[in-house]
């Protein structure tokens, strides 16, 4: 009997390696239910690379470079110019900026571990620095991604072990917490700035500023005052994705290229980061979680006021 369960056991413990194993091995984790289709790209991190709605091929969000997907992005210390070492003209000066993706350059971060089971994923990677020419980050990242309905669950954890000294450690730095990037044909952005918040009281449609470089150059635009942490980006027909993070200050949010049809390989992006301020050491451990939320503005912000209860 003891022989037996001994034996049990071990085999439970070999499949869920071999599970793990297999789903290193594949290109993507996918999750899904009778609403979406979700997917995470395990040759650039394990950055959430698709939603869509069930049974229909077209992807919600922009992947045009490694700088978009759905994924981490953090940022420590002072800008500096590091292009002697490979660091993006067009980039510099920068402070330092772990991505889940990749590089500028296109080289992609290498995950370290994955595994699926039922609705939910887990996937660990060692990020790029976003400016520099191949260079790993001295850090990692983990991200926990459950599907429950039209809402995608996603906690975040970077653990830093750095070894430079370069940036300097006596700067704040804004965090997007997570940096979004809708394709550009969710071109209405909406989100609720009274000071009334869940009430009756209806959400407002924003003007969306673009971003633009060279003499005429614009960020994205700030917003203070968003009072029930969310910010959607709906297209024509309604439909869209909402970004609720519970510890969020303010929010980023815009888009590149005036293309108000584009789709996820195109250039012209919609982009949503909540964003919070927060000091980062060599040896910081940084920890959020955040909500994707998916339907008409109604529905996000339905879904938004469960959660924050």
């Amino acid at each position: 009997m003891i022989q037996n369960f001994k034996g049990s056991l071990l085999l439970v413990l070999m499949l869920c390696v071999v599970a793990t194993h297999a789903a290193q091995n594949e290109t993507y984790l996918e999750i899904k239910n009778k609403m979406l289709t979700v997917r995470q790209d395990l040759t650039r991190g394990g950055a959430i690379c698709f939603v869509g709605r069930k049974g229909q091929a077209r992807n919600y969000v922009n992947i045009f470079d490694e700088g978009r997907y759905i994924q981490q992005s953090y940022y420590a210390g002072q800008s500096i110019n590091r292009q002697a070492e490979g660091q993006s003209t067009f980039w510099s000066p920068w402070p330092w900026n772990p991505i889940q993706v990749g590089d500028y350059k296109r080289n992609r971060a290498q995950i370290l571990e994955s595994s699926r089971r039922g609705k939910s994923t887990y996937v660990k990677c060692i990020p790029m620095l976003w400016d520099m020419d191949n260079c790993p980050a001295e850090a990692e990242m983990e991200q926990w991604t459950t599907l429950k309905g039209n809402i995608v669950h996603v906690r975040c954890r970077l653990i830093c072990h750095r070894t430079d000294t370069i940036y300097g450690s006596d700067t704040d730095n804004h965090q997007e917490i997570p940096a979004v990037y809708p394709i550009s044909s969710l071109n209405h952005l909406y989100a609720y700035r009274g000071d009334k918040p869940f009430t009756s009281e209806a959400v407002d449609s924003i003007d969306v500023e673009e971003l633009r470089f060279g003499e005429d150059a614009h960020g994205w635009g700030r917003y203070d005052n968003i009072p029930e942490r969310w910010m959607a980006f709906v297209g024509d027909d309604g439909w869209g994705i909402g970004v609720y993070s519970p510890s969020a200050e303010f929010f980023w949010a815009g888009r590149y290229k005036p293309s108000r049809n584009g789709e996820a390989g195109d250039e012209a992006t919609s982009y949503i980061a909540p964003v919070r301020t927060q000091h980062m050491s060599r040896d910081s451990v940084v920890e959020y979680e955040y909500y994707l939320l998916f339907g008409n503005v109604e529905e996000i912000r339905h879904a938004v006021k469960q959660l924050s209860k």
